[in-house]
């Protein structure tokens, strides 16, 4: 240990992953953060900015400004960043797939400010492996998208050599109910595939300086032990992994250097006030031990099961980072657990795990390659986790133990949680048709050839990228070039028949699905769907999963289709029940036009069940529109939604 009273060490970044409604709404949110003692910017983008989409395409419908600020075009990233000198920030960008394309933009406006571009620091996460695993963003086949990640390593090494150019996201995987083991090698695969594809675009002589600038993005759960250990565990194998795969030397180089979100998913609607002690907890695990710190940590605020939270509430878990690193001394010492036996064995069997998983990745050629792996693993694990929760052996204070509670005064009046701003999308679409009228049309088809032609030819996809940002191509005209050069992709679900094998807990289900098989005249016939472009399937996921062990008759394609491609999939499916998933705030416009189309199609006898974060008076609405059943985070007994579905098969018929 150190005395007290040597100098403490410098604390990590304070962020609040921020934005919504428009560019300007979340200038103005950064400055106000920025002047309460935040220390770095964490943008969130929405859901038609991270797919490449333009905020008037059909499938942004509902979405725009919903989950993060919509970016269309270069006056739009002026606006967000207005009176925000990027040559003193330090900017995380959460962007995985038009990375390249938003990185461009950033540049753009740097320069427009008069900073010099050597000079900027931040980081594009521009990771998307686990977008194909976890959180659906993604937008080409992962040979090409493995291809622009490094196009933008390989570019930043040059020209923008203090910036991060990759952040490889565990987060996410967690998320999707990922064991630690899994966090450590799926995000480590990961980065390996990234540094292979990398050595043979960098000289030999710069590889181990740009194996330094890789940076990982992790989630800290609640079990705050276990995920010290993992932080330690990701230390460690890191540090090995340089040594051993890449011949990298220097220490600075080999250093495993993190951000960090709070786990989201542990989050609960009921008595959501005790999300202020997990989120506190959970930072622990992250900052407790100086060998494995975060340098820089975001935390949701207590409030996100129930909808967006507000400036107040984001203010909150700021002060709970800025009471931790300036009034108590954990920033006086040394290493906590140095020599501590218990966290040596644990450390010890999480490296030991992760590397049986990094080794049979490999075995398949990759993380690239493993993709329909991962996926399955981590659906399977997630499985387990919620049937844990639902017997009772997973203890979830508020949720299955503890549940008699007192109301929370933190959750009453009408302003207890932020609203979308209803004229947001509106705004935003006239701006985006007012900028396409007044560019040069000449120089966007100019440089859209150029993009087009760099895709095509196997060169860095950065210049092209920049001529297209100053010429006033818009998100959805970058991502349409790059997606006529390497085409569209679908994921795989993970909803697999390999996972249809669980029956305990089960048996009354299974003969009740039988039974109404029967009167049905054939197989319950369910339908998931995810409309729009909210990529978060880990819930229609265990849904569907369920209803397949159930015994039902399930079909799901996966995430991003519209609401026609729902209604015609229910309809040739000869659905009898159809389910919705949506989780980014856009289930009132989006249910609203499949109840209308369903009665114009003649199929409003199907009931149809939607699930997502909604707030009650969105409920209301959307039973005021015909829907069956409304399903939120609190509806974690996946097998009560099960028997549900069986009474309405049966509803639906009679009506029929």
């Amino acid at each position: 240990m150190t005395d007290p009273s040597t100098q403490r060490d410098k604390p990590w970044l304070f962020r609040t992953y921020a934005g919504h409604s428009t560019a300007a709404a979340s200038n103005a949110l950064y400055r106000r953060n920025l002047s309460k003692g935040q220390t770095g910017l964490s943008v969130a983008f929405d859901l038609p900015t991270q797919t490449g989409y333009d905020s008037d395409h059909e499938l942004a419908r509902g979405e725009v400004g919903k989950v993060g600020v919509p970016v269309a075009h270069l006056g739009d990233m002026r606006m967000l960043f207005d009176q925000i000198p990027l040559d003193q920030m330090n900017t995380s960008m959460t962007i995985n797939a038009t990375a390249p394309w938003l990185l461009a933009l950033y540049t753009v406006v740097a320069e427009e400010q008069g900073a010099d571009v050597a000079r900027l620091q931040g980081t594009v996460q521009n990771d998307i492996i686990k977008e194909y695993l976890s959180r659906g963003t993604y937008i080409c086949p992962p040979e090409p998208s493995l291809r622009m990640i490094t196009d933008v390593a390989a570019w930043t090494r040059e020209h923008m050599p203090k910036w991060n150019p990759m952040n490889v996201c565990s987060y996410h995987l967690q998320e999707a109910g990922a064991t630690p083991q899994q966090e450590l090698a799926f995000a480590l695969a990961t980065a390996t595939a990234v540094l292979d594809d990398l050595k043979g675009k960098v000289p030999a002589a710069e590889f181990p300086a740009m194996v330094g600038r890789i940076s990982f993005f992790v989630n800290a759960g609640i079990r705050f032990v276990t995920e010290m250990c993992k932080m330690r565990a990701f230390c460690e194998l890191w540090d090995e992994i340089c040594r051993t795969r890449y011949g990298v030397e220097d220490p600075k180089f080999r250093r495993f250097r993190y951000g960090v979100q709070v786990n989201s998913l542990g989050l609960t609607e009921q008595q959501p006030e005790n999300n202020v002690y997990r989120i506190l907890i959970e930072m622990l695990a992250v900052t407790l031990s100086k060998k494995a710190r975060a340098r820089a940590v975001q935390l949701p605020a207590w409030n996100e099961a129930l909808g967006l939270p507000r400036p107040w509430d984001q203010q909150w878990s700021l002060r709970m980072q800025q009471i931790l690193a300036y009034e108590t001394d954990l920033l006086e010492f040394d290493d906590l657990f140095d020599e501590n036996p218990a966290v040596a064995r644990k450390v010890t069997e999480l490296k030991e795990g992760a590397r049986d998983e990094l080794g049979l990745i490999d075995s398949m050629g990759g993380a690239v390659k493993a993709i329909e792996h991962m996926k399955r693993s981590l659906v399977d694990s997630n499985a387990a986790r919620i049937a844990q929760i639902e017997a009772g052996k997973t203890v979830v204070v508020g949720v299955n133990r503890y549940t008699t509670t007192e109301d929370s005064p933190l959750t009453t009046g009408d302003d207890a949680i932020m609203k979308a701003d209803a004229e947001a999308e509106a705004d935003q679409i006239a701006r985006l048709r007012a900028w396409r009228a007044d560019r040069d049309e000449a120089a966007v088809r100019a440089a859209l050839q150029a993009l087009q032609a760099a895709a095509r030819n196997g060169e860095n996809i950065m210049p092209a990228s920049l001529q297209a940002a100053r010429a006033g191509v818009t998100t959805g005209e970058w991502a349409g070039a790059i997606r006529a050069t390497f085409g569209e992709y679908r994921a795989p679900t993970g909803v697999s028949q390999a996972i249809s094998n669980r029956t305990e807990g089960l048996e009354e289900i299974r003969e009740a699905v039988d039974a109404v098989s029967a009167r049905l005249g054939r197989r319950l016939k369910f339908v998931m769907g995810k409309p729009g472009l909210d990529g978060h399937s880990n819930g229609a996921e265990q849904i569907a999963a369920r209803a397949r062990d159930c015994g039902m008759n399930i079909h799901y394609e996966g995430i991003r289709m519209t609401v026609d491609e729902i209604l015609e999939t229910a309809r040739t499916q000869d659905a009898h029940v159809l389910g919705l998933s949506i989780l980014s705030g856009s289930h009132v416009s989006l249910v609203a036009e499949l109840m209308e189309k369903l009665r114009q199609s003649g199929l409003e006898h199907m009931p149809v069940i939607v699930g997502g974060i909604i707030p009650e008076a969105d409920a209301v609405r959307l039973r005021a529109l015909g829907v069956a059943a409304i399903y939120t985070p609190k509806d974690f007994e996946l097998n009560r939604i099960m028997m549900d579905i069986v009474t309405l098969s049966e509803k639906g018929l009679v009506a029929a």
